[in-house]
């Protein structure tokens, strides 16, 4: 599909660099910017967990904070020729994750940068928010990377899972207009139920239909973590982005993604488009 509102979600601590990022893509792509910023007050401390004159005080403090930040985001961004919008929220007992999880509703695509893919907290209100509740896909920039909705070169984490087969349809415009897309299998299992007899072939067939250079390739883990070897991959072919399907049902982000979709994230060099 194609790119019409990006929606940007900062911590005030993480804009600077985010925006940036933020500003260029949807430059790239002539998309809408939709920037909320997100905040979440400290949990009331005490015997019964009573709200104190410091934790209003600290409120107060965080509330005019974001304010600013709203109104300083709002004036860097006009002086591109972008249509945007900004908006925040200050999240006091449930998280934030409902008020992303709604504004995702809107949007093509969700964005993680490098500021806040490095932000813990934050990072799990989006997955949940965005990836888990209004089920949207997501693009992580680590640190380091260079973010594009151009990808010259592609590689789709592939594993037969219903979410590999979201996130491929999500990204398969930017893989329409890529170069190569290499369907990439660690350690498939040659059966009906699991990756066909032939792994790979009827999803390179598929988007073969789509017109996209697809090529196939099946790699022996070689006692390596799966994330390990999709990573060295990547940079083998010299990828711009991964693709892959994110899965699971907790709420909690050491639950919410398995093993191989939350290490891919946490040792990830290169941007990630995650969908579920």
């Amino acid at each position: 599909m194609s790119f019409k509102t990006i929606l940007n979600v900062t911590g005030v601590s993480e804009i600077d660099q985010d925006l940036q990022v933020a500003i260029d893509l949807c430059s790239q792509v002539g998309a809408h910017l939709s920037v909320f910023l997100a905040v979440m007050a400290p949990q009331p401390t005490g015997r019964y967990a009573t709200l104190a004159p410091s934790w209003l005080e600290q409120r107060e403090r965080n509330l005019q904070e974001l304010a600013e930040r709203v109104g300083i985001v709002r004036d860097r961004i006009a002086k591109t020729e972008l249509s945007f919008d900004v908006d925040s929220v200050y999240a006091e007992v449930a998280g934030a994750s409902d008020a992303i999880g709604q504004r995702s509703l809107y949007a093509d695509l969700l964005l993680v940068g490098p500021a806040v893919f490095g932000n813990e907290d934050l990072k799990s209100q989006i997955v949940n928010g965005s990836l888990f509740q209004a089920q949207r896909p997501v693009l992580f920039v680590p640190p380091g990377s260079k973010a594009t909705l151009q990808p010259r070169t592609v590689l789709l984490a592939w594993d037969s899972r219903p979410s590999a087969t979201h996130a491929a349809r999500e990204a398969l415009e930017m893989m329409k207009a890529a170069e190569s897309v290499h369907v990439t299998m660690v350690d498939p299992v040659l059966a009906p139920t699991a990756s066909g007899e032939e792994p790979g072939a009827d999803v390179a067939a598929y988007l073969a239909r789509h017109g996209i250079d697809v090529s196939v390739e099946n790699l022996p883990s070689s006692g390596r973590a799966v994330p390990e070897v999709l990573q060295q991959h990547a940079v083998d072919i010299d990828a711009d982005m991964i693709v892959m399907g994110a899965y699971g049902h907790s709420r909690l982000l050491e639950l919410l993604l398995g093993g191989v979709t939350k290490s891919t994230l946490k040792h990830a060099k290169s941007p990630v488009f995650m969908a579920h």
